[in-house]
């Protein structure tokens, strides 16, 4: 097993990728009650098109098929809903699906062992039939209409929207009620036997373990099952330039919502960290809670929270969002847009920079204390290509020439857009 020491963190990654092709990665934490595991495949919403290793020809499935596959995977042939086992043995477990992955996890500070062997087997076991299908479309369903009214979500995808043309990431993760009702259990199971193999999958551990321990017992819970070849993603390529710069939308909410977004071009794979961190620093410099321009706009009583900032990146994609509600969205964006312009002229200050340079190190420090906050971390770079210690020491190492290019090349008003919900 390979053992990788970060000495700023004092934290040792314990990886291994298995004979079958599954990487695990273990990160002990001595003295820590609670345990958390998460499992996850390299399969999220924007993976409609593919070709399947052995094929030729192109699949394409239905927008939202890998959310429904993760609803239906807790559902075993005897009847029994793992979601509820786990629940009964006091076993806090959940599943996500994002753009790049989908994953199964859960924690506890007892019965860790007793809930492996549930977790891992319901994992390594779909059962799909016509009749389960069916009923499970009816309450994504549900979920997709209980969405569209959440005013947060749609000045969200509204944004997505705005920037992107073909790119799959401007789509609901849950599909539409249209697209779900293509999806059948053919469907399901030629998506999970392409994506869930495990050499598409990575199983993080963080807690009170002992690495060689963890490991066997994992190993002893895994099916047999040969290595996949590579599975071809295929998406349509996308304009640099973006849809409309403004989108509308009218909901019942007591202040305007705002979402700021900046479409970029997806960096290169040995660049991702490095402009990721240099985007967060830019981000909190230009409208973080101690910038001038978000005390101005409070000051004036346009808005009484910091803005949320974000960077958004996948091999096909990558974007800049800023939100937050206000009563004047185009005020805000007309001074962000100046705000840019000025920074760029003049150059980033430096002791701002130093500052927030700081306070993010703080922040990669400080998510290192949560087990849960490590696991989700390694599993989500991982899905990107990242080793999540290169954020702590590639965070020392940039440098104000280095923000200011970023500046120059990520913040660029034509490819600005603004979404507000009235």
């Amino acid at each position: 097993m390979q053992s990788i020491y970060n000495s700023k963190l004092k934290e040792t990654l314990y990886k291994e990728k298995l004979q079958n092709g599954l990487t695990v990665m273990i990160i002990p934490k001595k003295g820590i009650q609670k345990k958390y595991i998460i499992w996850g495949t390299h399969y999220g919403s924007n993976d409609n098109k593919f070709i399947v290793p052995g094929e030729k020809e192109i699949t394409e499935v239905p927008k939202g098929v890998a959310h429904f596959l993760e609803h239906k995977m807790f559902e075993q042939e005897n009847g029994v809903n793992s979601l509820d086992k786990l629940t009964s043995i006091g076993v806090s477990a959940n599943a996500y699906t994002t753009n790049d992955h989908t994953a199964y996890l859960y924690e506890c500070t007892d019965n860790f062992y007793e809930a492996l062997d549930e977790f891992m087997d319901y994992v390594q076991h779909p059962y799909f039939t016509d009749e389960n299908v069916e009923k499970e479309k009816g309450i994504i369903g549900q979920e997709i209409r209980m969405y569209d009214d959440y005013p947060e979500w749609r000045v969200y995808l509204n944004t997505l929207e705005a920037m992107y043309h073909t790119n799959p990431v401007k789509l609901d993760v849950t599909g539409t009620i249209e697209t779900i009702s293509h999806i059948d259990k053919d469907i399901l199971y030629k998506c999970y036997n392409t994506f869930y193999n495990p050499s598409n999958m990575c199983l993080v551990v963080s807690g009170d373990f002992e690495p060689e321990k963890i490991l066997d017992e994992i190993k002893k819970r895994l099916i047999d099952k040969e290595q996949n070849g590579e599975i071809k993603r295929i998406f349509e390529p996308e304009e640099e330039s973006i849809v409309k710069e403004k989108i509308e939308q009218e909901f019942k909410v007591s202040k305007p919502l705002f979402t700021i977004g900046i479409k970029c071009k997806p960096a290169n794979q040995d660049e991702k960290v490095r402009t990721h961190i240099a985007i967060q620093i830019i981000l909190n410099v230009l409208f973080g809670e101690s910038s001038d321009l978000y005390k101005e706009l409070y000051q004036e009583g346009n808005m009484f929270s910091a803005p949320s900032i974000s960077y958004e990146f996948d091999e096909s994609y990558a974007h800049i969002l800023i939100s937050e509600s206000a009563n004047n969205p185009d005020d805000v964006y007309k001074k962000l847009k100046e705000k840019i312009k000025q920074t760029k002229e003049n150059g980033i200050n430096k002791e701002d920079f130093e500052r927030i340079k700081k306070m993010l190190y703080g922040d990669y420090i400080k998510e290192f204390d949560d087990v849960t906050d490590i696991a989700r971390i390694f599993l989500a770079d991982f899905m990107k290509g990242i080793n999540s210690f290169d954020y702590i020491d590639e965070i020392t190492e940039i440098d104000l020439e280095y923000a200011n290019q970023i500046l120059e090349k990520y913040f660029v008003e034509d490819k600005m857009v603004l979404s507000v919900v009235y």
